[in-house]
């Protein structure tokens, strides 16, 4: 059974549909990029697809034992969020509340879970460095470790390199592609950056009012849709 199943689902908010007839299937290990123009109803769909929000009708299901509150999530970051005064080990253990359930401590077993994925992504040395003292590229591994901490299965992560440069822009893809390629973590990710969804990512959801196209990225550089959006970047795709 898929992990996440989505049939001729309906999103929308204060009675109204952003986006209409969706369907389509995550497995274990795929790597899915979602892409869209903005208003076309991704972040709506990050929420359906955590349990925050109801479809206005069809169906999502989880399956192959993924639960929607066991999604590692990388939510995009705001200002507030980015002035976080919280020390970096404080940051990524929390995000084991959702694995061991809320308690007034965190005891060993979390310490070292939050110590393994700070070894991980290599930010063991700035565990006691204050979150809001960090570059955006160490900000963005801390919160990637966060997510590990609540998962072992899947990520869910909102345009996880907006904002970051260049450099910090390709560390990230690399982390994710090692994350899945190496230990088939399945990885759902929004994105803008189309040229690489269709580098990194096995699978394309494009979303607007009407679904616009699901299935490998090599189907989708073939597409109409896919050919008329890559367009706009320029230049000549391998995938």
């Amino acid at each position: 059974m898929a992990q996440l199943l989505c049939r001729d689902v309906v999103l929308g908010y204060e009675g109204r549909a952003v986006v209409q007839h969706l369907n389509f299937e995550v497995n274990e290990g795929d790597y899915l990029c979602i892409v869209g123009e903005n208003g076309s109803g991704k972040s709506t769909l990050i929420k359906a697809l955590l349990g925050l929000k109801s479809p206005m009708s069809g169906e999502i299901r989880t399956g192959d034992g993924l639960e929607a509150d066991s999604i590692g999530y990388l939510p995009q970051q705001t200002v507030v969020q980015k002035d976080f005064p919280a020390s970096v080990q404080e940051i990524v253990l929390s995000g084991c509340l959702g694995r061991f359930g809320w308690r007034p401590f965190y005891g060993k077993k979390e310490k070292n879970m939050a110590d393994r994925q700070m070894e991980r992504l290599g930010i063991t040395h700035l565990s006691k460095r204050c979150y809001r003292e960090l570059s955006g590229g160490q900000q963005q591994r801390v919160l990637l470790a966060r997510a590990l901490c609540a998962t072992r299965t899947m990520l869910l992560l909102d345009e996880p390199v907006a904002g970051l440069d260049p450099v910090a822009v390709q560390e990230m893809y690399e982390l994710l592609e090692e994350l899945n390629r190496e230990e088939k973590i399945t990885v759902l990710m929004v994105s803008h950056d189309i040229r690489a969804a269709v580098t990194y990512a096995d699978h394309i959801l494009h979303i607007s009012e009407q679904p616009l196209f699901f299935g490998t990225k090599e189907d989708y550089v073939k597409s109409e849709v896919g050919r008329s959006y890559l367009s706009v970047t320029g230049g000549d795709v391998c995938v």
